[in-house]
């Protein structure tokens, strides 16, 4: 469907991955946003909510349709840019606040080795972030890097008011280049997931989802000892 066909009610409805009628996600977002009576505080109460207690983690497996799922991130507690963004846009939906998905190729000057060893490059091809329209107008939200992992490596944290675009900031905290976006996208209704992966296969290969796939193995054994 293409984006200009779509109506305003359209961004308030479930689809695959955005399941804003799950019991899950309908519980969490009224209970987040209980007592706030305007949209931007609703808003800024799901954003920050998603930003810190989601914790960012990229290396999840991708292949898997399910994990794209805002529910199934819900559960989780964890998630790269992709599906927290479409977690945001899932409790926003739950409350009444259409929401839609946005991609964009960025570049990461300040990846972490293991991360650049398992991608082989610093561009992170599809990143997602969520779009909110609030004051009859869309803005951006980015909801990826949680506090906590900012304040270690010294990143800037996002921070989003209900009423300004808040995307990733282009230098760290000491005046490093860190985030540079490359390429647009466009919005989406839902996760476009066989673009995304068929996007991701040209970007990083085969070799990718095999380096990605031993770092889990690596990760999950490091968890069970």
């Amino acid at each position: 469907m293409k984006e200009a066909a779509i109506s305003m009610e359209d961004y308030l409805k479930p689809t695959a991955t955005v399941d804003c009628d799950n019991q899950l996600i309908r519980g969490k977002a009224l209970s987040l946003t209980k007592g706030v009576g305007d949209t931007p505080g609703k808003a800024k109460r799901l954003f920050y909510w998603v930003r810190d207690e989601i914790e960012y983690n990229p290396l999840v497996p991708l292949e898997i349709f399910e994990s794209y799922r805002a529910s199934e991130t819900l559960k989780r507690g964890e998630g790269f840019c992709v599906e927290k963004a479409a977690l945001l846009a899932a409790l926003a939906r739950a409350v009444g606040i259409a929401a839609r998905l946005h991609f964009a190729d960025i570049r990461n000057h300040l990846v972490s080795s293991r991360l650049l060893e398992v991608m082989g490059t610093n561009l992170f091809s599809y990143h997602g972030y969520t779009e909110l329209y609030i004051g009859e107008k869309w803005i951006k939200a980015t909801p990826a890097f949680d506090l906590k992992m900012c304040q270690e490596h010294r990143i800037i944290p996002v921070e989003f008011d209900g009423q300004n675009h808040a995307l990733f900031h282009s230098h760290d905290c000491d005046g490093k280049l860190h985030i540079e976006y490359v390429k647009d996208h466009g919005q989406r209704i839902d996760v476009p997931v066989e673009e995304i992966l068929a996007a991701w296969m040209q970007h990083y290969g085969v070799g990718a989802q095999e380096r990605l796939n031993r770092a889990l193995r690596e990760e999950n054994a490091g968890k069970k000892r």
